[in-house]
């Protein structure tokens, strides 16, 4: 049930990634809340994508799902 209400906010957030030409692949979601993720596209290789995991997708999965308590790049 969490992963389907991460990927759910990941669907809000990937028209952001993809106006730049970049996208977010769910990996996985730990039980203990870690959510791991991939960054593709232009996203993968940017030198902002630390900036844009951390301030944009995890602040958002986190306003959206309480249960997330981090969100790793893999």
């Amino acid at each position: 049930m969490l992963k389907e209400k991460v990927e759910k906010a990941l669907e809000e957030i990937r028209p952001y990634l993809q106006a730049d030409g970049g996208n977010v692949e769910l990996v996985e979601v730990t039980q203990d809340g870690v959510v791991k993720v991939r960054l593709t596209g232009a996203c993968g290789g940017c030198p902002m994508s630390t900036y844009t995991l951390k301030m944009g997708i995890e602040q958002k999965l986190k306003e959206a799902v309480p249960q997330v308590k981090s969100v790793e790049q893999v």
